[in-house]
């Protein structure tokens, strides 16, 4: 019942939560600097256009 594919794919899933609970947390701990430091890193701007690219 349990295939080696069927672990491969719960593996990849559980990954992919994983990568977006790293980025959700990246997100809040960058809006909670200061804004002279997330304007001196260039945030949210140079995040939201590098999202723009992924997603078109």
């Amino acid at each position: 019942m349990f295939t080696p594919d069927v672990f491969r794919a719960v593996r990849h899933y559980a990954g992919k939560i994983q990568t977006l609970r790293d980025q959700i947390r990246t997100e809040r701990f960058l809006n909670s600097l200061p804004e002279s430091i997330q304007k001196d890193l260039g945030w949210p701007d140079i995040y939201a256009a590098r999202r723009a690219r992924s997603q078109g």
